[in-house]
């Protein structure tokens, strides 16, 4: 399988000048969570990606207003990403190995054209031991750093 067979194609994203609310928005419309970040809406250049976990961490629990708060100052910059044409394993094993929970699928200027999240590999992916694989190697407690 290749991730173009998993993946969610045009996804909805943002950029880094919106506001945190507006992404907030875009994830209860769309029901995700995670956003990517592209360099404008038309270009769909990735460079970065906002996750519900950013808005949990990063916002909320600083009690720092939406409305104010910009996309460019809560999101992770160059995402790891893979390419449709990637073997899936190939994503697993990058999901897996970084503890990532979704992947942003470029092409190869480097446009989004989809994402992967647990969700896809779960419904998508015919292999319930390697689904169960990476959902446990991604969710697995981080190893703390000295």
């Amino acid at each position: 399988m290749t991730c173009a067979d998993v993946m969610t194609k045009d996804p909805a994203c943002c950029v880094p000048g919106d506001n945190v609310a507006r992404v907030a928005k875009i994830m209860k419309t769309e029901n995700v969570g995670s956003v990517p970040v592209c360099e404008s809406r038309k270009s769909r250049n990735l460079i970065g990606i906002v996750t519900d976990r950013d808005l949990a961490l990063n916002i909320i629990a600083e009690e720092r207003d939406p409305s104010s708060v910009l996309v460019q100052d809560v999101m992770t910059k160059n995402p790891f990403t893979c390419r449709p044409d990637d073997d899936l394993l190939q994503a697993l094993n990058t999901m897996q190995t970084h503890q990532v929970r979704r992947i942003p699928v470029v092409d190869k200027n480097g446009q989004l054209v989809g994402i992967i999240a647990q969700a896809d590999i779960a419904t998508r992916v015919a292999e319930p031991e390697k689904t169960a694989q990476t959902v446990g190697k991604i969710s697995r407690p981080a190893v703390a750093r000295a």
